[in-house]
């Protein structure tokens, strides 16, 4: 028998980009390169895992605006347009690096991928993605969970508490629109959590979810456990602890595996350093250069990049993937012998990790669960909400406020360059109440869907990634105009609802531009 339990868990997660205003819009990459790179590999791993019926279960967040993108009919055409794109540049830089053969046999791996990619896209799930994990999900691989409806920091709502319901629930509703179920458990956003969220959780029938590990250990009473057990909350659901030493292996960047000079460098793309002329071939001239995933060099750990070498690559993942194996099976044997119950290990890792930031990251992930699935007998693969359903009775914690931010609190979230948005996204909310309150009885059709609006544009400003953002320095332009412009339609539809004079343009022009969640129920600020 197993002595314990390893749970990975992936959270995947993008802010909702979508401009039908523009033909051509940068930041809507993000989507596009996390479904080349990330996304469409992590299925076909997984779906061949289904098909040789190799034992694993894992664990994925789907968050709602992810999945509102990956549904939409407009994105699901520019990502197809992407995917073409990139196959005919891609057969640009086998013509141009023909006479090179070192990076001839780079530039045809790169084509050989991306025309993979594109008939898998096509042919494989007709563009359908959230169908394809879905599935994946019936046949038993993974469990799929949810989380706030924007990814909205919960923890900096709680002034206005019918915010982080409204977010929660209508994650929970989101959910149930895309895969015909309730979702046993909630990736917190950021894993920021304060104890008025367990009530919210068990309103909206929510088993389980995450938070940091000193989350745990500061609670109160002290956990018997550590981090190595769930605990059940006083309200109800269980709380599992994130694992910081499997983390770590993955993430540090002085000890993580992406690190490696075998591997592929993410920064040196050919769409940074070509002749635009050249590269306007085919992609469009919209007066700013753009990544286009065709990187020819390895990290090397030094300034003068050496090229990439796609054996020596596959040779560190399986090296890498042993050695993250060897590592559990050492921590899970060494649990067992001091724990009094079956101890459990979880992993949790943004999932754009693999494919994207971590060129190698799939094959990584497909070497070390099929190592798990046969070379080992120390410990399962499996779920929390699995562990859970084997081991129903838990000691019951209050866990403490905490994120997984930097030092492990707000400040990623509450800093000099974000802290403004706040005072006017608890104004936002507090209105987005008192107009529900004041509509709840006989609304109207049009106040109906003037609250709808409302709530969309709310729950968009409220979007963790914003403020994460110009904390990082990193599209702080475009961070600073989604907080402000959402505000801003939120503020002109708020006037007009409360003045009961329609303005059938401006909210069409809103819910054109913001049309996530058509069955928003704006109710849940009640």
């Amino acid at each position: 028998m197993p002595k314990g339990s390893l749970a990975l868990l992936l959270h995947a997660h993008l802010p909702w980009v979508r401009h039908p205003e523009h033909e051509e819009f940068l930041e809507e990459d993000w989507l596009f390169e996390a479904v080349a790179e990330c996304y469409i590999p992590l299925l076909q791993l997984l779906r061949r895992m289904a098909a040789e019926r190799v034992p694993l279960r894992l664990t994925l967040t789907l968050t709602p605006t992810l999945c509102a993108m990956l549904r939409d009919d407009l994105l699901r055409e520019r990502t197809d347009r992407h995917l073409e794109r990139s196959l005919e540049l891609a057969a640009m830089e086998l013509d141009r690096t023909a006479r090179d053969p070192e990076l001839h046999t780079i530039a045809r791996h790169y084509h050989d991928r991306f025309q993979n990619a594109l008939d898998f896209y096509r042919r494989e799930i007709s563009g359908d993605i959230i169908g394809a994990f879905a599935q994946l999900q019936e046949d038993g691989i993974l469990e799929i969970i949810t989380c706030a409806a924007t990814h909205g920091f919960l923890p900096l709502m709680e002034i206005v508490p019918e915010a982080m319901r409204a977010q929660i629930l209508i994650g929970r509703d989101e959910y149930r629109e895309c895969f015909g179920r309730d979702p046993e458990g909630i990736w917190l956003p950021e894993c920021g959590y304060v104890p008025r969220i367990d009530a919210i959780l068990q309103e909206a029938n929510l088993r389980w979810f995450v938070v940091d590990a000193h989350g745990l250990m500061y609670g109160e009473p002290r956990p018997r456990f550590a981090i190595h057990a769930p605990y059940f909350t006083p309200a109800g659901p269980a709380v599992f602890g994130r694992d910081r030493e499997s983390s770590r292996q993955v993430w540090s960047a002085r000890e993580g595996y992406p690190g490696d000079p075998a591997y592929r460098d993410f920064y040196r793309d050919i769409g940074m350093e070509l002749p635009e002329d050249y590269l306007h071939t085919i992609l469009p001239n919209v007066g700013h250069r753009r990544i286009t995933g065709l990187k020819y060099h390895r990290i090397t750990g030094s300034p003068q990049k050496e090229p990439y070498n796609r054996d020596w690559a596959m040779a560190a993942a399986d090296h890498h993937a042993g050695d993250f194996l060897d590592s559990r099976v050492r921590q899970i044997n060494h649990l067992a012998s001091i724990l009094p119950v079956e101890p459990l290990v979880l992993s949790p890792f943004d999932a754009e990790l693999f494919g994207h930031w971590w060129y190698e990251g799939p094959e990584f992930l497909n070497l070390f669960l099929r190592k798990a699935a046969y070379d080992q007998t120390t410990f399962r693969l499996e779920t929390p909400g699995d562990y859970l359903r084997r081991n129903p009775t838990q000691q019951m914690v209050s866990p403490s406020p905490s994120s997984w931010g930097n030092k492990g609190y707000w400040e990623v979230w509450l800093d000099h360059c974000n802290s403004w948005i706040y005072p006017h996204l608890h104004a936002a909310a507090r209105r987005m109440t008192d107009s529900a309150r004041k509509h709840a009885s006989t609304p109207s059709p049009f106040a109906d869907r003037t609250l709808r609006q409302l709530a969309r544009e709310l729950l968009l400003a409220q979007s963790s990634d914003w403020a994460f953002l110009m904390k990082t320095g990193t599209a702080v332009e475009y961070a600073t105009r989604r907080t402000k412009d959402h505000l801003l339609r939120f503020t002109r539809l708020h006037e007009m609802l409360e003045s009961g004079i329609p303005d059938e343009p401006l909210l069409e022009a809103c819910e054109e531009r913001d049309n996530l969640f058509p069955n928003v129920n704006w109710k849940h600020y009640l």
